[in-house]
């Protein structure tokens, strides 16, 4: 065989020599050494053996007689190799090796002898020199040597050693797949997913396959990374809509994501709201695109007074169409009923939110920004009565007085008649619109302001005391008595009294206004005032 053919097959590692023809005359060892030289050393060079004339020169043969114990000792290494002595094959072909350091394939074959061994290192070696003498004739063999290597080493558990060594095998092959994967494997065990999800984001982004988005989708797992592990494992399905792992991890994901709503919904009703917000954002990172989710959590953001999560958890759920959420078996049964009823949740949540919201601000002084939300409640629904009473308020704080009264005047219209809420709030502006009226002289409009605070709250003695006052300034003498007295009967020891005693009834006492004929009448119109609006009210509200 000439060697350059034998050179470039380094698989062909146990076929070493050539069978001596049939009918040769020579005897089987001599044809055995002789064929290992010319393996050894080509055709073109002469090997001597015994019985055949030497050359005169003693250099050359010096040469002859390392070649022929060289093919001595190759031959006896073939021969162990075929009777499964790996040790002495190694041992043979050292001593060839050692005399012949120049032949590559005698590195080869010593790196089988110690590849049966499972010597991977001595195997590498021997590969190593072969390849220094040969260069890129063996590096698929020696890859190939690197990963048994790293496939031992990662049954061992030694996953950085295996790492290392199937890191080597994709070098020496680069492009081979089953190395890069085996590397991927071996970062995951080892632990170091970061590095691992590197190296396999890189991988798919030159090729994409549903294996190894699946893979991603493990790691990102591990990472608590849910968001990437959903858009991979869905990636996945898009390109193998068959791929079972896909599908199994997918539907593990959706039952915990259940599993957390549930235990969710019974922290809920313990009253252990922070324990609940967890659960349902771990259901969240299961399943992003679930409407009930992200109503269940703006809810409680909302009772934890987290009103800018919840507004945020809520408008989102009210986005999110039915297509964009996820197809599970509760979903398919869904009907359209059912979908308008999220939304009008979700919708009436968000009013709430921006309810409680305002009247936080409004709690701390900040009415301005308690108007704007509720201005927002108002344009969700405007068919509660309690957002315009508390826009109202907001108003009245700020000194706009029409503005509190028409909002006070619209939720009169929309809850029970004489309802304490509105009745004594349409006092407060009535009473607070008319001192504005007399401040500015306007008498006439201050005493009609002034009664209508009365009429809505006749038990409020201040009110008798301001248009009282303001009978005097239109010199309704009359009017102006009739108010003190019932300003002395309701609240008596009013500082304002004496004075204003002395102008419209001087010389009299409390007790002698009171108990006049007169004062006795008041007194019986003032009850019955009281007792009109006592009765036309809902006594339980």
């Amino acid at each position: 065989m000439d060697s350059t053919e034998e050179t470039n097959n380094p698989q062909q590692t146990a076929e070493l020599g050539s069978v001596p023809p049939a009918g040769c005359e020579e005897s089987r060892d001599e044809t055995r050494r002789k064929g290992a030289a010319k393996q050894l050393f080509g055709s073109g060079t002469k090997v001597l053996f015994p019985g055949e004339k030497r050359p005169e020169s003693e250099d050359l043969q010096a040469n002859l007689i390392i070649q022929n114990q060289a093919a001595k000792h190759y031959t006896a290494g073939k021969e162990a190799m075929g009777k499964f002595q790996y040790e002495r094959a190694a041992l043979c072909i050292y001593k060839a090796a050692t005399l012949q350091p120049e032949q590559s394939q005698l590195y080869a074959s010593q790196a089988e002898a110690f590849l049966q061994l499972c010597d991977f290192q001595s195997a590498v070696s021997c590969y190593k020199q072969a390849s220094f003498l040969e260069p890129g004739a063996f590096s698929a063999r020696l890859a190939f040597v690197y990963f048994l290597q790293g496939q031992c080493l990662c049954d061992r558990g030694l996953f950085s050693e295996a790492l290392q060594a199937f890191s080597q095998a994709a070098e020496m092959k680069p492009g081979s797949r089953i190395y890069e994967l085996r590397s991927l494997v071996c970062l995951a065990a080892a632990g170091r997913h970061a590095d691992c999800l590197k190296l396999l984001t890189d991988r798919i982004t030159q090729s994409p396959t549903a294996d190894l988005l699946v893979f991603r989708a493990r790691l990102h797992k591990q990472l608590n990374q849910m968001s990437g592990c959903l858009g991979d494992l869905k990636s996945a399905l898009a390109l193998s809509p068959a791929n079972q792992e896909a599908r199994v991890l997918l539907l593990q994901l959706r039952e915990a994501s259940k599993e957390a709503r549930h235990q969710a919904v019974n922290r809920t009703l313990c009253g252990q709201l922070q324990e609940a917000l967890c659960l349902v954002n771990i259901a969240l990172e299961l399943r992003p695109q679930h409407r009930r989710l992200y109503l269940f959590r703006g809810i409680l953001f909302r009772r934890l007074k987290d009103f800018t999560a919840a507004v945020k958890d809520l408008v989102q759920t009210m986005e999110l169409s039915e297509e964009e959420e996820e197809e599970e078996e509760e979903e398919e049964e869904e009907g359209k009923d059912e979908s308008d009823s999220i939304k009008e949740e979700a919708q009436f949540q968000l009013v709430l939110t921006y309810n409680d919201f305002a009247v936080q601000c409004f709690n701390r002084a900040l009415y301005a920004e308690a108007t704007l939300l509720l201005n927002k409640a108002l344009e969700e629904e405007k068919g509660l009565a309690g957002l315009y009473l508390n826009r109202g308020d907001c108003f009245f704080k700020q000194g706009d007085w029409l503005y509190a009264l028409a909002d006070y005047q619209q939720a009169e219209e929309m809850m029970r008649p004489n309802d304490p809420a509105v009745r004594l709030r349409l006092a407060v502006v009535h009473n607070a619109l008319a001192s504005s009226c007399f401040q500015d002289g306007c008498f006439q409009v201050a005493a009609d302001m002034f009664s209508l605070a009365i009429r809505y709250n006749p038990i409020t003695a201040h009110y008798y005391e301001n248009r009282s006052k303001t009978h005097r300034k239109l010199l309704d003498l009359r009017g102006a008595r009739e108010d003190l007295i019932r300003l002395m009967i309701l609240d008596p020891t009013n500082e304002e009294v004496p004075p204003m005693l002395m102008s419209m009834f001087p010389g009299c006492s409390v007790s002698e206004v009171v108990s006049s004929p007169k004062g006795r009448a008041v007194r019986v119109q003032l009850m019955d005032a009281i007792q009109n609006l006592s009765s036309s009210s809902d006594p339980q509200r």
